[in-house]
């Protein structure tokens, strides 16, 4: 391969590259932003209607024409062997697809773009922020819901001590959706006993589960755990029903632990627990202006999301702490709407533009690679035919 050749395909791959510059410019200041994106938002999949699809094939088509018009006209009467046409060959083939992903570079301009104005350290912090929070956002409607806000999700400072059980006392089998369910708690109690005395009682069940508080029937059912410390043997075990959703101590807020949007990479129960933990203190620990400032970084956040709000951070944090101070009734009271749904679809699609960001969309793939092959076979095959009848002539 003369040197003249090589400069003339290293010359077109540096223009090539220049474009691939320019489209990448263009993508990154025709981002639309985040206020602006939604559920159909994604990064350019080529359209073969709009500026970008058109632009792109006018400027390939006539790149390669031009380029293979040149490469014939001014180095096609040099004699070459079969493994110079095919490193010219491989040379051609890597020249017609930088001419045909143009588009990529538009979609890396956009996600670059997106990440200047929302890098993925801010993002979590205003996931962070919104699950901590989470708890205080739902529709007035939902906290009356048992699957949603329940004792069994507290987390911090300490699990609620009862545990749930579930029964279905009505059953059709001629008709599976004919069912009801009745959940039932239980407190979750300790007995205590030194191992002799312990070893005296066990040989008759009656006088353990006269200590217990049921019959001999229940105490296989009703015990949890059974190990030995030191010099005691320690029963944990279901102890009496109760009600917890009349405990007037239990703040509504610590009975979900549900997420807005998790953290990529970081264990969900992990993420759970220390939102709990920051709820907490945010309710109980830390001065007013703390959870206050909480509410105005969220007011903030959906301004820049461009989520409808009607949110009042200095009225709601009078109804979060009234409601926290036992007037639970004052829950459908909170002045806390805004769009839920919309904000959750936006985080989604972010989640999305930023760990699946599909630059090379599967629906063009099977079009882009026939187009690559096609292209590049007919420009080849073209310069070796020329190439083969003029050093028949010579």
């Amino acid at each position: 391969m003369s040197s003249k050749l090589k400069k003339f395909l290293l010359l077109s791959n540096v223009v090539l590259i220049l474009i691939h510059i320019a489209y990448f410019a263009y993508g990154f200041i025709h981002f639309p932003g985040v206020k602006n994106i939604n559920i159909y938002t994604e990064f350019y999949r080529f359209k073969f209607y709009d500026e970008v699809s058109i632009s792109h094939f006018f400027i390939a088509g006539l790149f390669l024409l031009i380029t293979l018009i040149l490469l014939i006209r001014n180095h096609s009467r040099v004699h070459y062997s079969v493994k110079q046409l095919l490193l010219i060959g491989g040379v051609l083939l890597l020249t017609v697809a930088n001419s045909l992903t143009f588009f990529m570079s538009y979609s890396f301009g956009m996600n670059a773009s997106l990440k200047n104005e929302l890098p993925e350290k801010k993002l979590n912090a205003d996931k962070t922020l919104l699950n901590v929070l989470n708890s205080f956002l739902y529709p007035v409607g939902a906290y009356n819901s048992e699957s949603m806000f329940k004792v069994t999700n507290i987390l911090y400072p300490d699990p609620y001590p009862i545990i749930e059980e579930q029964d279905t006392p009505f059953y059709d089998p001629a008709n599976k959706e004919s069912f009801t369910v009745q959940t039932v708690y239980y407190s979750i109690d300790t007995l205590k006993l030194a191992e002799k005395s312990f070893d005296k009682m066990k040989k008759s069940a009656d006088t353990i589960s006269s200590l217990l508080g049921f019959g001999k029937a229940e105490l296989a059912n009703r015990i949890i755990s059974q190990k030995t410390e030191n010099d005691s043997t320690v029963i944990i075990y279901k102890g009496r029903e109760v009600n917890p959703q009349y405990d007037d101590s239990v703040c509504v807020f610590l009975e979900t632990n549900n997420l807005i949007s998790p953290i990529n990479g970081i264990d969900i129960k992990m993420q759970q627990q220390q939102n709990a933990v920051k709820r907490y203190n945010l309710l109980y620990r830390a001065p007013s202006d703390s959870l206050l400032r909480a509410f105005k970084s969220l007011d903030t956040l959906l301004k820049n999301y461009k989520i409808e709000s009607y949110l009042q951070p200095a009225a709601l944090i009078k109804d979060v702490y009234h409601i926290r101070d036992g007037n639970q009734q004052s829950v459908i009271e909170m002045q806390n709407r805004f769009e839920r749904n919309q904000l959750i679809d936006k985080i989604k699609t972010l989640d999305r533009l930023f760990y699946q960001p599909a630059f090379f969309h599967s629906s063009i793939r099977p079009i882009f690679f026939c187009v690559l092959l096609g292209t590049w076979l007919f420009g080849f095959l073209i310069f070796v035919i020329v190439n083969y009848r003029r050093r028949a002539k010579l």
